[in-house]
């Protein structure tokens, strides 16, 4: 596993989700702040065309929601709709993984508050996966131990930076991942430690196994600074409005996005990093300034997660790509010409009559 030097660890350590942030987090993990005030986010199944699979995944992930996770549905649009379609695009991917080589698939969420998607993907694997999230926030593993859902889920409570490499092989809690992971999520962490993203995946990607797969949530800087802010305001006065008020849009804003922003990168430092360590990377979502792309160095491992991808689920007005789309090809096998979205298996009774015409 390639190490990254003292000061830049050490350098993360002083970041803003370690100090200046560390209060804010802890409070909305344990509901002390950061609840929506107006109103629960809930998943809107027609955006996902009624699909089995993903409904599926969203009602055992709802039942495994901590506090932090009804303030991060509520904060980013759609973001509750991706996450159905996402994970239960992973689920299938990993128990594919397991059928191959009759061992758990393994997978790390990083970063992702109370381990939702990995405990959902846990439970829901029943054995043929392990997952592994990890937060330095301690109601997060308050809440990850509440309701943990399978004990084929692991938490890690600390940053993303302290799963070294003697960490894994010394921690029995630990030791079904010291091989690396067929999945590796990272969820808006990066930007919250610091903008050398080469120095950040240079830590994560020695993990990935060869033929694994690494899927990141980002929230990108844009060139045109007024691109940005419009859409902003879409996110926080068209869509978090439904959710929380006035004064606690106001609140966070002041209390983590201003400070955030100066740590986001944009796009075309985001493809020159993925380059770095990848053959191919692809855009599969984009909510406003919110992204997710999904990278690896084996074609046919990237071919089929997003291949068990149903379409999008979100309003046109919200999306401003066209996706998917390779950011990171090769012009000896480009992966861009065989990139498909699979057909939603949909529940015919419970979608309205244009769906199941």
């Amino acid at each position: 596993m390639a190490k990254v030097d003292g000061p830049t660890i050490e350098h993360w350590r002083r970041a803003p989700r370690l100090t200046s942030f560390a209060e804010f987090f802890e409070k909305t993990a344990s509901g002390e702040t950061g609840a929506p005030d107006l109103a629960e986010p809930k998943l809107d199944m027609s955006l996902l065309d009624f699909d089995l699979e993903a409904a599926v995944f969203s009602d055992t992930h709802r039942r495994l929601w901590g506090r932090f996770d009804h303030h991060y549905f509520a904060s980013i649009p759609y973001r509750l709709e991706e996450e159905g379609r996402l994970g239960s695009a992973i689920l299938a991917f990993a128990l594919r993984t397991w059928a191959r080589g009759l061992s758990p698939a393994t997978i790390y969420t990083l970063g992702t508050g109370t381990g939702c998607l990995a405990r959902t993907l846990a439970a829901l694997g029943n054995g043929r996966i392990k997952a592994l999230c990890c937060s330095p926030t301690a109601a997060n593993r308050m809440a990850f131990e509440a309701n943990r859902g399978s004990d084929h889920a692991s938490f890690f409570h600390g940053p993303f930076f302290e799963l070294t490499g003697e960490r894994y092989a010394t921690d029995p809690d630990l030791l079904s991942f010291r091989d690396g992971f067929d999945l590796l999520l990272e969820d808006t962490t990066f930007q919250m430690y610091d903008r050398d993203r080469v120095k950040q995946l240079e830590f994560v990607v020695p993990r990935i196994r060869p033929g694994g797969i690494l899927v990141q949530v980002q929230k990108l800087a844009h060139e045109d600074l007024e691109i940005y802010e419009q859409r902003e305001r879409q996110k926080d006065e068209v869509f978090k409005s439904r959710f929380f008020s006035p004064g606690d849009i106001s609140s966070k804003k002041d209390q983590v996005l201003n400070t955030m922003t100066g740590l986001q990168v944009d796009m075309a430092t985001t493809i020159a990093a993925l380059r770095t360590f990848f053959r191919y990377s692809v855009l599969t979502w984009n909510s406003g300034n919110f992204y997710t792309i999904v990278s690896s160095n084996s074609r046919a491992a990237l071919l089929e997660l997003v291949s068990l991808m149903a379409k999008p689920a979100i309003p046109p007005g919200y999306c401003y790509e066209r996706l998917p789309f390779a950011i990171v090809d090769t012009d000896v096998e480009p992966l861009a010409p065989d990139l498909a979205w699979r057909c939603a298996n949909t529940m015919v009774p419970f979608a309205p009559k244009r769906l199941a015409s």
